[in-house]
């Protein structure tokens, strides 16, 4: 892949916090599996040498943490791991509307929002403000904050995006992440600095902020003259009418597609070639779960995105549930695909997805303690490969 070639882990170490700096781009390949994270530390490997402290690959270090702790927790990822600031009965349980509509007042909020929608992603330290803003200054649940973003991210990762939401919120770290208009003008553009307006205060008294509860949070100043707002997408449950007309249901899928042959089957969060060991004859079948989608909706754009990625590797795409599914596939000899925990249960022969790290069975409560396991007595990168 192109983009993986042109990661560049000097310019990331140094300007990975500036909006216009060397951030890989590639968030959205490696949640939909198109690339791993072997294939992108080998091919820099060929470039350069690293150490295994390198902020590159710390960062990929995170990724697989957030996997970590969603396979420990389950579905405790989408609950307060300890109490935040304030207990969460304080916060309010919907975001509001100025926020998902971009007219705050804020620069930085209401850029970070056009920025969302218009793209389908959002540099890392923008989301950090995001969140921390809808937290702490706003005081709105970070469900329903994390609820919200990551419907809209083309990366959208339940662990990442979920986990990061707490580690901002102070449920899942030792304090909340907090920011100033100061932080902001050194990292974003002249368009996205917030003098003047409510997060354009000293730290003390933001962390003051932050652990007091207010009936009516602050927001900003509207700005002069600006009535405009951003239009949120729409989130669908199922593929856009095109895309779906193109996909097969159970009731026109033919058995004799499968009957007697080995089924390898691609997903959404496994975009993949398929393996060299597969036998001959045998039939690639692309699946989006529909129970994943009744409970996570997608923009168009990450549907058309991640489509267009499925229907480079099969003609044969589907849209059902796990016992739809199961009956489509019943007369097949073998069915095998990449286990992932964005899944619901398939009756499959399930391949472990790829990891970088080694496998840390000891649930770790901080990234920390993961990180000194993962990588205890390993000094260069190129022994994780």
């Amino acid at each position: 892949m192109q983009r993986v070639g042109c990661v560049r882990p000097a310019d990331y170490a140094r300007t990975r916090n500036d909006l216009g700096g060397g951030a890989t781009g590639l968030s959205p390949y490696l949640t939909h599996g198109l690339v791993t994270l072997q294939e992108v530390l080998s091919d820099v490997l060929s470039r350069d040498r690293l150490t295994i402290d390198h902020k590159l690959v710390y960062e990929f270090g995170w990724r697989e943490f957030y996997r970590h702790v969603w396979a420990h927790r389950g579905a405790g990822i989408f609950q307060s791991i300890h109490p935040g600031p304030l207990p969460d009965e304080t916060y309010s349980p919907q975001l509001p509307l100025d926020i998902r509509q971009g007219r705050t007042g804020i620069p930085v909020i209401d850029e970070s929002v056009r920025t969302l929608y218009a793209t389908g992603t959002l540099h890392n330290h923008a989301r950090m403000w995001l969140a921390s803003y809808v937290v702490h200054v706003r005081q709105v649940h970070w469900r329903a904050g994390a609820d919200w973003l990551v419907s809209h991210l083309l990366d959208g990762d339940l662990a990442s995006n979920h986990l990061s939401w707490q580690w901002v919120a102070g449920t899942g770290s030792h304090k909340p992440y907090l920011f100033n208009a100061e932080n902001v003008a050194r990292f974003a553009p002249l368009r996205w600095h917030s003098f003047g307006t409510v997060i354009d205060r000293s730290y003390e008294e933001l962390e003051q902020m932050a652990r007091t509860a207010r009936p009516q949070p602050p927001k900003g100043p509207v700005e002069a003259g600006r009535v405009d707002s951003a239009v949120e997408p729409p989130l669908l449950h199922s593929p856009p009418a095109d895309l779906a007309s193109a996909h097969a249901t159970i009731a026109n899928t033919d058995n004799l597609l499968v009957r007697g042959r080995t089924v390898w089957l691609v997903h959404p969060w496994a975009l993949r070639p398929p393996p060299a060991d597969l036998p001959d004859g045998y039939v690639t079948i692309g699946v989006y779960p529909s129970e994943y989608h009744r409970d996570w909706p997608w923009s168009e754009a990450r549907w058309r995105w991640v489509d267009a990625a499925m229907a480079e590797l099969t003609p044969h795409r589907w849209f059902l549930d796990s016992e739809s599914l199961g009956a489509a596939l019943a007369d097949a000899s073998r069915v095998r695909t990449v286990a992932d925990p964005h899944l619901p249960e398939w009756q499959a022969d399930l391949e472990p997805a790829p990891a970088l790290f080694p496998l840390v069975e000891r649930p770790c409560a901080s990234f920390s303690q993961w990180w000194s396991r993962a990588t205890r007595g390993v000094e260069q990168a190129e022994s994780l490969l």
